[in-house]
Order: structure tokens, then sequence, then C-alpha cells
């Protein structure tokens, strides 16, 4: 495994990752980043503290000194709430985490809104899902309608969330003890302006609040050098160094 990267990008929806993919890419000419996938099968239990025990695994076996090699964490949605959980667990070996749409409240999800309108509207399960992804990604669709039907299916199987049509939970409330940089848009129906201003009652000192003028709930997708640019900036004041050598650039399937 190299050992060659300061920045991980968590993933725990693999069927939706074309949307990490032009962010990764923009922020990949810069620095290194390895990308880190869970994939969860339809025998496992839906469980976030899953996912973050095999992400610590991964990283155990990153090298035999974890706390002298802390690493910057990102993820969008569900995988931001992985990784934020991780750095509450783990905060020696994080040097900052970066939250794209993630709100307050991190059980706050697509999953979650998508079972809420399941309970409350009248139509029936595909309507819903069709409508929920034209309020992810706006009515101009990036990719097919059928394609992206079967995406944010499997997305609903197989993510880590605690949400189901029987049941909706929440997560513990609260910042973290690292560098902290939220990342949110004026036009997501999920983690609207209001829900990500409340990320002000948990920011710290040197911690970034940023709010994209558009893309919906994927706006890293829609807009990754204005997302990537904000990005870079926050670890460039928290880590100069992360620049210098960036040589081994992960390469996305």
């Amino acid at each position: 495994m190299s050992e060659l990267f300061s920045v991980l990008w968590v993933n725990t929806s693999p069927s939706l990752k074309c949307f990490d993919k032009p962010l990764i890419r923009h922020l990949s000419k810069h620095t290194n980043i390895a990308y880190w996938e869970y994939i969860q099968t339809l025998d496992e239990a839906s469980s976030i503290d899953n996912a973050v025990t095999l992400l610590y695994d991964y990283l155990k076996q990153r090298n035999s000194s974890e706390v002298n090699n802390p690493i910057h964490l990102i993820g969008h949605g569900i995988s931001g709430s992985v990784a934020l959980v991780f750095a509450r667990n783990y905060p020696h070996l994080v040097s900052s985490l970066t939250l794209l749409a993630v709100g307050s409240q991190p059980a706050m999800t697509w999953h979650s809104h998508y079972y809420m309108q399941r309970k409350i509207l009248p139509i029936s399960r595909e309507q819903v899902l069709i409508n929920s992804i034209r309020s992810l990604l706006g009515n101009q669709l990036p990719y097919p309608a059928k394609s992206l039907i079967t995406a944010f299916t499997k997305d609903l199987e197989k993510a880590p969330t605690p949400d189901s049509l029987f049941r909706l939970v929440n997560l513990p409330q609260g910042g973290v003890q690292l560098p902290l940089m939220v990342c949110g848009s004026k036009t997501d129906p999920i983690i609207t302006p209001i829900e990500l201003s409340n990320w002000q009652n948990w920011l710290k000192s040197g911690d970034k609040l940023w709010e994209c003028a558009e893309g919906h709930h994927y706006f890293h997708y829609f807009y990754p050098e204005k997302c990537g640019q904000q990005i870079l900036g926050f670890w460039q004041r928290i880590d100069p160094m992360l620049f210098i050598e960036a040589k081994n650039l992960v390469k996305l399937t």
C-alpha cells in the first residue's frame, strides 16, 4: 500500500462515485489524494460504525507510526458523515476534516429525505426517487435518467445510512477538535442554507464555512474548480507542506 498521500477521500456510495471525480481530478493536480471506498453487501447491517472501523483498519495499515502521520479527510454526504464520526473517534489520525453537503445533524442525508418523502407522498416509490434525483441534481440531468435511477437505487441499498422507511435516526451534533471546513450550496434541498448555517454553533477559530451559489446537492460535481479553490486554500493555510511533492496521483476507475 502506498504511503505517498496526505489527503484521503472517503466514499461510502460507490454507485455515485461519478459525482466525486471532477473535484478529485482538480485537487489531484496540486497534491496526492488516495480514494477509500466502502462497499456494503446486502447481507450486512447498515452501520456507520462498521464503515468507521474499516476506515481505521485501512489507515492503521498505512504505516506503523500513525500518530506522526495524520491525514486530511474529505467526504460528501453520508461519506462525509462517516469521516466526521471517524475524526471524532480518532482525532490523532486526522490533520483536518472537509465536509461537503453534510448538515449540522450528520444523519440528514438524501436517504433520510427520500424516506420522509415516501411516508408523506401518495405516489410510487419510483416517482419519489425520480423527484429526489431531480431535486438533488436539477432538471438538467448530467446522465440519462435510467442510469441515475439505477445508481441511486443501489445507493439506497448499500450506503451505510442508519435510516430506513421504518425508522429515521439522529447522530450526535457538534464539531471536531481539529481544523474543519464545511461546504454547501445555496440550492441544496437537503442541506439547506439554514441547515448549513447551523454549523456556526460548532465552528472554532480558524474553521471555515463556504457556500456555493449553485449546484444543488452535488455542487462539487458541477463546480469542481470553485469548490477546489476554496478547499485548497483551506489546506494550504493549515498545512503548507501539503503541496510541495504531488507526484503520485490516484487514478480513478
